[in-house]
């Protein structure tokens, strides 16, 4: 069972319970995740993802705070691309966590304790300023540094830190992820296809096989 709600400041905050050991396809969405298991204790981060991926579930409950685009890295303190296709323990990252992992280990609400540390961290190192203009652009490379008043180099350097991508990879994967979501909400294909930018049904099944690496039908039964 996967749930997830809304938080301030996140994307959301999440919880999933598997009552026994199962697989689980895990796609790109351009986000990063910080994920506790409440059965083995482990704090980790998971960076964005290039490419899906299946991964084992042990039985038991994760509860996650997901970062928008480009926004985790901030709170992490190493560039994105650092973490890309990682997972890596908390403590890496930030240190000795023995007072956070104690915290989240008598919780009621362990998704609450990892928004109010992942909270604290970004307003002591918000995320770049150019993070949201870069992920909600349409334009060409060219046209989007332009605009920022940045060289196509320093805007290709500033994503790769913010997103773990370069812009045109970035834009891929957030278009992959806003079809993924519309198939989710039961939208015909062709109608994904038109909403979402993609030339046609067939380039929106190449792209979908590319990134989650199953057809679009079978990733939204998995």
């Amino acid at each position: 069972m996967y749930e997830e709600r809304p938080f301030p400041g996140l994307a959301c905050v999440w919880r999933r319970t598997t009552s026994s050991a199962a697989v689980g396809r895990v796609v790109p969405d351009g986000c990063t995740d910080i994920i506790y298991s409440a059965a083995s204790g482990r704090v980790f981060v998971a960076g964005p993802d290039t490419v899906g991926h299946v991964t084992s579930m042990e039985p038991g409950t994760l509860h996650g705070v997901r970062f928008g685009p480009g926004v985790g890295p901030a709170a992490f303190g190493v560039p994105a691309v650092e973490l890309r296709d990682q997972r890596v323990p908390l403590a890496e990252l930030w240190g000795p966590s023995a007072r956070l992992e104690d915290a989240l280990g008598t919780a009621a609400d362990p998704c609450s304790v990892l928004a109010a540390a992942a909270l604290a961290r970004l307003r002591e190192t918000p995320p770049d300023p150019v993070v949201g203009a870069i992920a909600s652009s349409s334009d060409s490379v060219a046209d989007l540094a332009r605009s920022l008043g940045l060289s196509t180099r320093q805007l290709h350097r500033r994503s790769l830190a913010a997103f773990g991508y370069g812009p045109k990879v970035l834009h891929r994967v957030l278009r992959f992820d806003r079809a993924v979501k519309l198939a989710w909400d039961g939208v015909p294909f062709a109608d994904i296809a038109q909403r979402t930018g993609y030339a046609d049904q067939a380039h929106l099944s190449r792209e979908v096989r590319e990134l989650a690496g199953v057809p679009l039908g079978q990733l939204i039964r998995s």
